[in-house]
């Protein structure tokens, strides 16, 4: 039984950098659902969750064609970089910042709505910036939100399968990810190598979980940060 290191790495490369855009995009995001009085933000809503109930073929098969040489954006990285942005890392990327967003923008929101409103309104009153209201009084407060939003879009992003294999196929070294290579491993029959590599994704994502309940915990023991 061997493990494939090269997807394995490629694959924790790929969710580190879709977890730190995402949460990059997931505050501001998550910031207007939780706070907009926008009489249509349930359409905005329904547009971050569609990624959770929608086939991640469907959804893979999307961003290809956006992705594509025949697409405006497709076309501009092309006259940019000189190769299409589908089957490359960078397309990974893209189709898994997509998946994952509302496993970062939903717990953000969730906990930014439970912050209480009193605490922002005296900080605007003691002349604080909504930006520094944001800083000092909501994200420190929201930070069982933060670390589970951070986690859960790392662990989804190690596992997903679907989407990775629509926009970026099977290149190892390039595209080819954990999940690709126990479904290939299937495919030939090697049950054992399959086995090995699930076990290992297995044990990641349950530590990874783990250890997001255990912060969480202790962040909620210890309370909001001075």
């Amino acid at each position: 039984m061997t493990i494939d290191w090269q997807a394995f790495q490629l694959t924790l490369q790929l969710a580190v950098t879709v977890s730190a855009i995402l949460l990059l995009i997931g505050l501001p995001v998550a910031y207007w659902i939780a706070f907009s009085r926008w009489r249509w933000k349930f359409l905005v809503e329904a547009v971050v969750a569609l990624p959770i109930v929608l086939p991640p073929t469907v959804l893979g098969f999307y961003v290809l064609v956006a992705l594509g040489p025949r697409s405006p954006l497709g076309r501009w990285w092309i006259s940019l970089t000189g190769h299409t942005l589908a089957f490359t890392f960078s397309g990974l990327v893209i189709g898994s910042i997509l998946y994952s967003l509302p496993f970062a923008v939903q717990p953000l929101a969730a906990s930014f709505a439970s912050v209480d409103r009193k605490l922002m309104a005296a900080s605007a009153t003691l002349g604080a910036s909504p930006l520094r209201t944001f800083f000092r009084v909501i994200v420190p407060l929201s930070i069982p939100g933060l670390i589970t939003a951070v986690a859960l879009s790392f662990a989804h992003t190690m596992g997903e399968f679907g989407v990775v294999l629509m926009v970026g196929g099977n290149i190892p070294g390039v595209t080819r990810t954990v999940s690709i290579d126990i479904y290939d491993r299937v495919q030939v029959s090697d049950y054992a190598g399959a086995n090995g590599t699930a076990l290992l994704l297995l044990a990641f994502c349950f530590a990874v979980l783990a250890i997001v309940y255990g912060l969480n915990r202790k962040a909620l023991a210890l309370g909001p940060i001075k």
